[in-house]
């Protein structure tokens, strides 16, 4: 303690005898906003702003040394010049004379992509989608028969008292499935709640699903976890946790991770769209910008979440704009048409590994199209 009083008492005198300046001396040179003083001999010239003309040499010292590195080396150019560039940190932005806000919003929504038509058919001026064969194309549909057949078992289980709590995936087969099948089996997987299609396609047994939502002896989890928390090491499925959003942070890190060890693989996190207006969200978004993590977003946007709709969610177009403000690449994609959730995953997944860099996918699913009882039925 005694040690810590001495150093204490020690900065105090520095900072008091840095602070004694004098405002009498030779006069600095003015440059750019900034004054301009010569240090000592063989030192370079130090910059304090215009609001601090001091001449003390220990004084102007210390300011360098405790702005340099959030000081721009070279903010403006010429002083003659109207339209001045500053370098700042993340490159060049130019300078205008015009005051100018820019706009909450586009004059037009994002479009989003799709390859089938209304008639199920393709469209007609030519898609850019992913082609698959036919084997692939009919796991892709069997299991999407087989999820809603086995959310409807268990959605009446739930109303009939059996489990205490299920989620289904109604409206929704096509944005898992699709999604899975877009995806390797190295690459890992961060669920919301809706997932256990990605579960079904990476080989996770129905009897395993039904252990786990009822809890038995033979559940994976020995029943410590709430009924549709899934989790799966064998397929890299990451357990569902409960707090929306918590899992997006964690891709990020996990991401990171593989790009440190070179893996050829990816992260994918889901979320519903109310999940965004969680702050881990952007906390995600920007931690995996920022390490350029491989990681895939993909938000499923139906319009609601649970009772609140989007309008009082936010203001911004959808999620997909969301993906801009953090500088990272966003596609808006029709979360019912298979084909274009399977082109617009294989596509984000050869762009997060290849370029090492998060991208987002938003997923629309209007909720009309899913039943109301898809909403959670832990009353």
């Amino acid at each position: 303690m005694a040690s810590w009083g001495r150093r204490s008492s020690g900065m105090v005198h520095h900072i008091k005898a840095l602070s004694k300046v004098e405002l009498r001396g030779k006069a600095g040179e003015m440059k750019g906003g900034w004054w301009r003083y010569p240090l000592q001999p063989g030192v370079a010239s130090a910059l304090v702003p215009r609001s601090w003309p001091c001449v003390n040499t220990m004084a102007s010292l210390f300011l360098v040394q405790r702005f340099k590195s959030s000081l721009p080396q070279k903010q403006v150019e010429d002083d003659d010049d109207d339209y001045q560039d500053l370098d700042f940190p993340g490159g060049k932005v130019a300078c205008t004379s015009e005051m100018k806000f820019i706009s909450g919003s586009y004059d037009k929504r994002i479009p989003c992509y799709r390859v089938l038509g209304d008639d199920g058919e393709l469209i007609k001026d030519g898609s850019d989608f992913e082609k698959v064969n036919k084997e692939l194309a009919v796991k892709m549909y069997r299991d999407m028969v087989c999820l809603q057949i086995m959310d409807t078992f268990l959605y009446e289980a739930q109303r009939q008292g059996r489990i205490s709590f299920y989620m289904t995936s109604f409206g929704e087969e096509a944005a898992t499935i699709s999604s899975a099948a877009a995806l390797t089996k190295d690459d890992i997987i961060l669920p919301q709640y809706r997932e256990q299609g990605v579960l079904l396609w990476r080989g996770f047994t129905l009897q395993e699903i039904v252990n786990q939502c009822f809890g038995n002896k033979d559940d994976g989890g020995k029943g410590r976890q709430m009924p549709v928390n899934y989790g799966s090491s064998k397929h890299n499925f990451v357990t569902v946790s409960s707090p929306i959003a918590t899992q997006l942070p964690q891709a990020a890190g996990m991401a990171y991770s593989l790009k440190m060890d070179k893996k050829d693989a990816c992260v994918v996190a889901f979320i519903g769209d109310g999940g965004t207006s969680e702050g881990d969200f952007h906390a995600g978004l920007n931690f995996a910008a920022v390490m350029e993590a491989p990681v895939i977003f993909v938000c499923r946007n139906n319009g609601w979440a649970i009772s609140t709709p989007t309008s009082d969610q936010f203001r911004s177009d959808g999620v997909v704009v969301k993906g801009q403000a953090y500088g990272i690449p966003s596609i808006r994609v029709d979360g019912t048409d298979a084909l274009a959730v399977y082109s617009a995953i294989r596509a984000a997944r050869n762009m997060a590994i290849n370029e090492q860099r998060p991208v987002l996918v938003e997923s629309w699913t209007p909720f009309h199209i899913r039943r109301f009882h898809q909403i959670s039925f832990s009353q």
